[in-house]
Parts: C-alpha cells; structure tokens; sequence
C-alpha cells in the first residue's frame, strides 16, 4: 500500500468499476466490494488490488491474499478460491490505468511563489504553478496548468506547452516545448551541442544556432540532457519516453513513441524512426539512421545504419542472431581447446 506521506489516495472503487476502466471481465463473487489501494503480490490483502503479468511471479499468485488481482484468462485456475479477478491479456497496462485512478499525478496548484522571479514579458497561461526559486526569462511562454518546480531556470523565449510540467532544478533555453510534457528534477535542456572546428591551432567553438522541439506527450527523465541544434533542429518526437542520465547530442531526431533507458547516448545528427527502443547504456555514433522498429539491446555501440524492425547487439552492434551465433562459436571453441590441453 502506497505511503499516504507521499501518495493521495482517491479511492476506494469498487472491482466492478475498476474491470469497466480497463475493459476487463470481471469474475468475482461481490462487483461492488470496494478496493482501498494497489499493492503487489507479495503483501497485498483483501482491500488491495494487484497484478500478474509475468510467470516469473505465478508462485505468489497462487498464494497471494490480494482482493482482486488482473491477470491473463489463461491464468484463472491459478488463482486461490475467493480471490476476484479481471481478465486482460494486457494486465501490466491494466494495472497502470488502476493505479493512476488510486494515485493520479499531483494536480497542479495554481499560484506563482512570491520568492520566483518574472521578467515582465513573459505571459502564463491560467492556472499556472510556478514554485520559490524559479527564474522565468523574457519573453516566455507558458500554458495552462504549467507546473515549475523550485529554482527552474526558463530562458528567454522558451514555450511550453499546457499541462506540462518542470522539475526542480532544471534548465530550459531555446526550446519549444508540447502540451502534456513532463520533464523530471535536474534535467538540462536547450544548451549548446557539442561542436568545434578541430585544428592543430586549437579548437573552435562552432555557434549553435538551433533549437530543441519536444513534442507533446513526452517524459524527459532526471539528469537528462537534450543539446540544442547546431543549425538544424534537435526534435524529440511526440510520446517518447526518455529515462535519467541520457545524452541526447545536437541535431538528434527522435521519431514518435521512442523509448530510450538510462544511461543512453546519441551522438549528433543521429536519426531515430518511430518506436525505436534502446537499452541501457547504449552508445550510439553521429550521421547514422536508425530506422522505425529498431530494437538496441543494453549495452551496444552502434556505428553504422541499421534497417527498419531489425534488433540488434553487442559492440559493434549486430544483428541479435548472428551475435548469439558468434558467441556460441567462441563458446565452443574455448571448449574443445580445454579439452585438448
């Protein structure tokens, strides 16, 4: 059960709503008992709603005290008698929508902090937070329901969209921004990319004259940073999903709905198509492109285009079959060689 110090609860619902929200069947012996939290499997009781979505976990299903729990229909006859269900073959999204109605993200509260700093031009749109701290350059624009944590930096003539909101921390410059972007503590956007005509004379800084434009409906994790552009546009797709500590170099492209985990880092005029997903700590090389569909496992230094739907592995990247394939080799070779000394 969510800490009440930290997470409003809206509830109670009951199971025969929270089935009608996801679409679900629901099997359970009383529709209307009241549901008063989500909790896992582990620890749930029977106020709490939980989910199975991985066999990894089938054990704990079989035993857990959980009141109403989502899972696939293949898993029904798992379940401990009483236990009510909702049947989904996708109870990991399910479980997301219910747990957005117990905890929906902190509605925003309008005001602006005596201890912010304005400059007079800007213009905010109804409803805006802005918390102590935050300094709004000239020129800025802000939508409705805007949230700005403590000490944001907005630099002068950056948009952002309505119910978008800003972590504590942040920086934003030369950038417009979509409605419903969330962009979490500490994130840097908008700064100068990485850019220099390198000599033997020394190297000089070439001016970046671009800007950042981040679709709607984007998450920008803690730490991030997303460089403007050096003359062209560096663009964030709509949908994206961007976790913390990812680099994000100048002139990078990002089609919509890419999914990009921690520790990632794209390097300049890099292209990515829609739905692209890379792993953690992934590197990938400036000019390439990488097209829709493309899958880069955790790890992986990508240094030349990679084809539309193809998932790839490794340094330097290759398609995830031949990898395997190689690794086996190598496996086996160092077997036989073992068994000849």
């Amino acid at each position: 059960m969510a800490d009440s110090r930290f997470f409003e609860n809206k509830g109670p619902f009951s199971a025969a709503s929270l089935a009608q929200a996801v679409g679900g069947e629901l099997k359970a012996d009383d529709p209307d008992a009241l549901m008063q939290d989500v909790a896992p499997l582990s620890t749930a009781q029977a106020e709490h709603v939980s989910f199975l979505d991985n066999r990894q976990y089938i054990d704990q299903f079989t035993v857990s005290k959980a009141g109403l729990v989502i899972v696939r229909p293949e898993f029904v006859d798992r379940a401990p008698a009483g236990m009510a269900l909702i049947l989904t073959n996708d109870p990991y999204r399910a479980y997301a929508v219910i747990a957005a109605l117990f905890h929906p993200r902190p509605a925003v509260v309008p005001g602006v902090s005596p201890l912010a700093t304005i400059d007079p031009s800007a213009r905010l749109g109804t409803g805006v937070e802005i918390a102590a701290g935050a300094v709004i350059g000239a020129n800025v624009e802000l939508g409705d329901h805007v949230k700005i944590a403590a000490n944001v930096v907005i630099g002068d003539g950056v948009m952002i969209g309505a119910h978008s909101s800003v972590g504590p921390n942040a920086t934003i410059t030369h950038a417009l921004i979509g409605t419903h972007v969330h962009i979490y503590p500490g994130c840097c956007i908008g700064q100068d990319g990485f850019g220099f005509a390198m000599g033997p004379k020394g190297h000089l800084k070439v001016p970046q004259l671009g800007r950042v434009i981040i679709g709607d409906d984007v998450e920008i994790g803690a730490n991030t940073t997303i460089d403007r552009g050096a003359g062209p546009d560096t663009v964030i797709g709509p949908g994206c999903r961007i976790d913390n500590l990812v680099q994000i170099g100048h002139n990078v492209e990002l089609g919509a709905g890419c999914v990009l985990v921690s520790q990632v880092g794209i390097s300049g005029s890099t292209k990515l198509g829609r739905g692209v997903v890379v792993g953690g700590q992934a590197g990938l090389a400036g000019h390439l492109s990488i097209e829709d569909g493309v899958q880069i496992a955790g790890q992986s230094g990508v240094m030349r285009d990679i084809p539309k739907g193809t998932a790839v592995m490794g340094y330097p990247a290759k398609p995830i079959k031949e990898f395997w394939r190689e690794v086996a080799a190598l496996s086996a070779m160092v077997t036989r060689k073992k068994r000849t000394d």
